[in-house]
């Protein structure tokens, strides 16, 4: 089909769209503020209704008339759907009805062209007009893209600054040089032609975890900014840390310097870290860019004894410094840049299995954590990753692992203050890893993508680790191209061949393993499998992902969020049964649709027959899996080195691998991992019937208090123990081995508690067990999944007795926060299961998300009272009096 073919498509597909199209412009002032930010008053139009070339696009006279109004950032199809051009694609499978979306249903996208009549096949125009106050009169001015994907030709005021060829490549950031053809104190007009990626771009991916939109991510996807400066620029300002045994910290200081004029140049660089000061003289070349460094050995200033270190916040407090840097010559400056960054070193070594442990700051550190999806849409919103930073930390997760979508500074800002460790590293599953493959010109985006993206992130110490690959290590001569840049721009931080088990010839192994499992596994999966033993196979084949090692993505499976969910992503027709609507929400590849674990929550907990017994239901066996996956890392630490959850959270409404759904609804997962992570954990052992004390605190718990009760279904007590411990810092204690006991019931439970030495409960666990062996299939093991040979029995759960719980409610403010306790008590002789809160916006309103639960989906033994808070935001309430909703597997 011809480029004129394309358009005619496009143009019959618009001219029944819903949106009245603007004929105004909006001019916009930059100001000198630090974020001299071209975000409003865009216009963006597909080329197939511009005949105009940029040089004329990009001036006053030409007239956006017609064009859509946008903000920046934005992708092309996520402007569209703000505009409402086309519906809402998170619900259904209105993303199918999109023009463009002809690829295969859960299929990768990257991998597959563009169909010949998408309307993103042809490039789309993003037109910005602006004026720059008189102060920047005499200055450098500079023009930036934080990211573009993936082809752009940029032209301003009739001239084009950047072509085709020297724009490419999504993860890359570009800065002009624009000082003689900026206008000052006069309009101003930039117009950007960005092209689509194909299924040859080292471009942005999702692989498997949701679909991707029809533009594969086209567009101006980052912030653009104005920034001035004298005739040196100085840029990307880092502190490499290291630290001794005396507590001493030495600290490299660098920054890149950008002569630009076409003179040489000489000057001083000067640095400031609170009152400490230094600085040295520097010489450029014309045009020169130099990357200069403050080396400890050599400015004693930088050597500082018992500085305040960055620890992860379950480690210590998340301390951070200021860095200044200027550049001055001729008594006047030139820059001046500042950046926050943390006193810390990261480390890692392989143990005696050859297993990769890491530590901070000289002490180990169990890693758990969550795969991060960012938004299908590649949309920012500052609020909401906030919420999600609350969720990671109160569930107590340490790490977010980001698989190739490198995120926005706000993003590892968060991360530093907030003590979360960052794994980063390139994607799979496409050309990125289509190695054999690559142009020379593949070859040099590459290496200037992992420049920029190095550059970007050396100087946030919550970056934990570099992963140079994926599912693949790069071949040798990519691998040494990699590290060169690494080491050359002084990456402070261990760096990975890849997330797999796979060895290099240039780096050896590396440590970790991405064995799976991705699909539902029992419980039991994740002790049982102890350093593979279960697998004499090559574990890089799969199936090896029990609780030792270093596991770079595995999950239990899907994670079928709450009803209300269910009912906001689907049409009211498609609520039930589970039908292809359903299967649309779910993954790609292997995990096309939710059989696996629906089929072992029918045999374990009984046949479901609606949409309200199959989500809650789907919650306990969320809960039991997630639960007992961060468990088995955290008793076999540091055989085990940890684990990534994969994943934290969605990209679009989905059915699988998340802690807390799309909605910011927290599900039973959340709770599972939240009460594996409490800081004092007592576990129960399912390949050895033992009880364990798992302390996370980094200080040694003393004269601890357990109790541990076998209870029948009807509560009958089948055994009790009593013991008093000690649990080393960072340490694990056995307690007692179950015995076996006679008579229980079908499905039986192991209550535990532990008090610390004043009697104050500070840990407790629940759990469902059954009578019927649940036994796991080794033998037919693969990368995604252990068969379970025989399922446990918990139908008998369906008998247990109506229960109704006594529940009082109070709500207070503090500040734009607002807290409502609720106590629960069971007057009862029998237990209420798994008992599910809400708060809603007044009595039958919708529930209040986001809400930070101190528990949920919690069991009341007979005679037990409870007191549980939820935390949000007031200004949810939307005026109404919140009102709290009690659920449960057998509560009235």
């Amino acid at each position: 089909m011809t480029l004129r073919s394309v358009c005619i498509v496009f143009y019959v597909w618009f001219s029944v769209s819903l949106i009245a199209q603007p004929k105004s412009t909006t001019h916009t002032l930059v100001s000198e503020k630090s974020a001299m930010q071209l975000r409003a008053g865009w216009m963006m139009q597909s080329s197939c209704k511009v005949d105009e070339p940029g040089e004329l696009l990009s001036t006053p006279r030409f007239q956006a008339t017609g064009w859509y109004s946008v903000s920046v950032p934005t992708t092309v199809v996520g402007a569209l759907v703000k505009l409402k051009v086309y519906p809402d694609p998170e619900f259904g499978v209105n993303l199918r009805k999109f023009p463009g979306m002809n690829y295969p249903i859960g299929e990768n996208f990257s991998n597959f062209p563009m169909h010949q009549d998408s309307p993103f096949m042809v490039p789309w125009w993003f037109r910005k007009e602006f004026t720059l106050p008189e102060s920047y009169k005499g200055k450098t001015v500079w023009l930036d893209f934080g990211g573009i994907n993936y082809r752009a030709n940029i032209f301003l005021n009739g001239k084009q600054v950047a072509t085709y060829d020297d724009v490419a490549g999504a993860w890359r950031t570009y800065e002009f040089n624009i000082t003689d053809v900026a206008l000052i104190g006069k309009p101003n007009v930039l117009a950007v032609e960005v092209f689509s990626p194909t299924d040859r771009s080292l471009a942005i991916t999702f692989v498997d975890w949701n679909p991707a939109p029809p533009d594969k991510e086209m567009g101006i996807f980052r912030d653009v900014e104005v920034r001035t400066s004298g005739p040196v620029a100085v840029r990307y300002p880092a502190v490499v840390s290291k630290l001794d045994a005396d507590g001493m910290a030495h600290l490299t200081v660098t920054g890149l310097l950008k002569n630009s004029t076409n003179q040489s140049l000489k000057g001083t660089l000067k640095g400031q870290i609170d009152t400490t000061e230094f600085s040295q003289e520097v010489q450029l070349g014309p045009h020169e860019e130099k990357d200069m460094m403050f080396d400890p050995s050599q400015v004693s200033q930088l050597n500082i004894s018992h500085p305040r270190l960055w620890w992860p916040a379950q480690m210590g407090k998340p301390e951070l410094y200021a860095l200044k840097l200027n550049f001055e010559a001729e008594g006047q400056t030139s820059d001046r840049v500042e950046t926050k960054f943390g006193i810390r070193e990261i480390t890692s070594e392989l143990n005696d299995h050859g297993k990769r442990l890491f530590s901070v700051n000289g002490k180990k550190i169990l890693i758990r954590g969550g795969g991060w999806a960012t938004d299908m849409m590649l949309r920012e919103n500052s609020r909401r990753l906030h919420d999600e930073f609350n969720y990671v930390q109160d569930m107590g997760l340490n790490t977010i692992r980001l698989e190739g979508k490198l995120e926005t500074k706000d993003f590892f800002d968060l991360a530093d203050e907030r003590g979360i460790l960052i794994m980063a590293g390139w994607c799979c599953c496409d050309h990125w890893e289509h190695w054999s493959e690559w142009t020379p010109e593949d070859h040099k985006i590459a290496e200037q993508s992992l420049k920029d993206q190095i550059y970007r992130l050396r100087s946030h110490p919550s970056l934990l680790v570099w992963l140079n690959g994926s599912d693949n290590p790069p071949p040798a001569d990519v691998e040494q191209t990699y590290l060169k840049v690494e080491k050359e721009l002084l990456w402070p931080n261990p760096v990975i061949s890849s997330a797999t088990g796979k060895p290099t010839a240039v780096s050896g192994q590396s440590g970790v393993k991405m064995s799976g499992p991705y699909e539902y596994v029992a419980p039991g999966y994740w002790m049982q499998d102890a350093l593979g033993s279960n697998h004499p196979q090559d574990c890089n084949a799969g199936g090896c992902g029990g609780g030792y090692g270093f596991n770079s993505e595995t999950s239990p499976g899907p994670a079928v969020p709450p009803i209300e969910s269910i009912k906001a992503m689907l049409p009211k027709e498609h609520w039930w049964p589970i039908d292809d609507t359903w299967n649309y929400h779910a993954g790609g590849g292997a995990f096309k649709d939710i059989h696996v674990f629906t089929d072992a929550l029918n045999a374990r907990y009984g046949g479901t027959n609606s949409l309200e017994d199959y989500t809650f239901k789907s919650q306990a066996q969320a809960y039991e899996g997630i639960r007992a996956m961060f468990e088995a890392y955290s008793r076999n630490k540091y055989t085990s080195g940890g684990v990534i959850q994969w994943m934290l959270n969605n990209g679009w409404p989905s059915l699988i691998w998340h802690l807390y759904d799309y909605y910011l609804r927290p599900g039973g997962g959340y709770f599972g991992a939240k009460v594996a992570m409490q800081p004092v954990d007592p576990v129960y052992g399912y390949d050895d019937r033992s009880i364990y004390v798992i302390n996370s605190r980094y200080e040694d718990a003393k004269a601890l208090h357990i109790t541990t009760k076998v209870l029948n279904l009807d509560m009958t007590e089948k055994f009790s123990n009593l013991s008093t411990i000690d649990v080393p810092a960072d340490g694990v204690t056995k307690i007692v081995s179950l015995p076996d006991i006679p008579d229980l019931s079908p499905t039986y439970f192991v209550s535990l508690r532990i008090s610390d030495a004043s009697g104050k409960l500070i840990g407790s666990n629940f759990y469902w067990l059954s009578t019927k062996a649940e036994t796991l299939d080794w033998s037919h093991s693969n990368w995604y999944t252990t068969p379970t040979a025989s399922y446990a029995d918990f139908t008998a759960l369906a008998g247990l007795p109506k229960i109704k719980l006594k529940i009082a409610e109070r709500s207070e403010q503090n500040g734009e926060n607002e807290t409502t306790h609720v106590m629960l008590e069971n007057p009862t002789n029998g237990l209420a299961f798994f008992v599910r809160l809400k708060v809603d916006k007044g009595q039958g309103g919708e529930e209040i998300l986001p809400v930070v639960w101190q528990d949920n989906y919690i069991s009341l033994l007979p005679g037990e009272k409870r007191e549980v808070t939820a935390t949000y935001r007031v200004s949810n309430l939307g005026g109404a009096k919140p009102s709290v909703e009690v659920h449960g597997w057998n509560v009235q």
